[in-house]
């Protein structure tokens, strides 16, 4: 017998490409907002100035940072107070919807998100915070963003690098939702279409910058991403690189990148499942063969030690990680294996289908 309980989060999606400006004031004017902060990075600027073109911005703010630290948290709650806002514009990536979400942590704020690459936060309730060098995590329905709108033109200046890396934090969130704490079938329905749109968007993309089909494929899949996700919960793969960034500010979308095949080869034996339904996604025999084979199409990021973790910090590392690890997660986590993975991230030693680890 099949027995799942299963929560769809309530949200709007608006997907046009082009019609980003549009798309955006046609929300404001929804939502009657008459005081609009608008969150985007420094270098997001010029995108944020042409979608935002048909409203009226009460305070623009592009103090960003990755990971969300707890102290530029604070400062953006103070200044939306300060200026009276009732509605959170947030244009960029994982950081800039991060940002929004503290704000509306505390405050209660929608937020009309506006995502220019792959990583999925806008389609999900979970927020983080970095507070000494340790990300702390969580779930709260105030910080899921009322309405998303997904434009592909506003992912063309996204540098081809970090497009794959960025498409493969996306990947991560429909295979990590295969074995999440509340994996279902509908989420796992969600991930594997999620894992075949991914697998054909990501080449084109890479193969040419100005694929427009490629690159909604890549929203798309992103945003199914996303979803499964937010249903299924964190697993295994993201607990680790969530610590690996708070802790030793790694680049998130490249963390992610990086350690997806080896927690793959780790959990693949023990869900043969799950593992299943992500190679039938892929259209190869074994998971592990269709990740590893798009990754070399990609030219994906290999190591940890090229983004800043040192050998050194490992031992740390599975200190910090292990209490985080679910309990349902397929296979048992111990200090040794999960230091082996670690080592075999960090050198960049390739993952086998036949599994790396004993």
């Amino acid at each position: 017998m099949t027995t799942f309980e299963h929560v769809t989060l309530p949200q709007r999606v608006l997907f046009g490409t082009g019609r980003a400006a549009q798309n955006l004031a046609a929300e404001v004017d929804r939502l009657g907002a008459r005081a609009v902060m608008v969150i985007a990075g420094p270098t997001e600027q010029p995108i944020a100035q042409t979608v935002t073109e048909r409203i009226t911005v009460a305070l623009r703010y592009d103090d960003v940072a990755p990971h969300v630290p707890i102290a530029k948290a604070e400062k953006a709650r103070a200044a939306a107070k300060e200026h009276g806002i009732d509605l959170l514009v947030c244009i960029g990536g994982g950081s800039t919807t991060g940002l929004a979400k503290a704000i509306a942590l505390t405050t209660g704020l929608p937020i009309v998100a506006v995502p220019t690459t792959y990583a999925g936060s806008e389609a999900t309730n979970v927020w983080g915070l970095t507070e000494d060098s340790r990300k702390s995590t969580g779930v709260d329905d105030r910080v899921l963003p009322v309405t998303v709108v997904y434009d592909a033109d506003l992912t063309s200046s996204l540098p081809a690098d970090l497009s794959v890396a960025s498409g493969l934090n996306a990947l991560a969130h429909s295979i990590d939702s295969m074995w999440a704490p509340r994996a279902d079938p509908i989420n796992q329905a969600l991930a594997a279409e999620a894992i075949r749109t991914l697998n054909a968007g990501l080449p084109a993309v890479k193969a040419d910058p100005d694929d427009t089909a490629g690159r909604e494929d890549c929203l798309y899949g992103a945003y199914l991403s996303a979803v499964a996700f937010a249903s299924a919960g964190s697993g295994m793969h993201h607990k680790i690189c969530h610590v690996l960034g708070g802790a030793y500010n790694l680049p998130h979308a490249q963390t992610h990148a990086v350690v997806l095949p080896y927690v793959l080869a780790f959990l693949a034996p023990a869900a043969p499942a799950a593992e299943a339904r992500i190679a039938a996604a892929f259209g190869t025999a074994h998971a592990l063969d269709g990740l590893n084979t798009l990754r070399a199409r990609l030219d994906a990021p290999t190591a940890l030690a090229d983004h800043g973790l040192t050998e050194d910090n490992i031992p740390e590392a599975v200190a910090l990680i292990l209490p985080f690890i679910p309990d349902t997660t397929p296979r048992q986590v111990t200090p040794g294996n999960l230091e082996v993975l670690l080592r075999a991230a960090w050198a960049g030693t390739p993952p086998s289908s036949e599994g790396f680890l004993s």
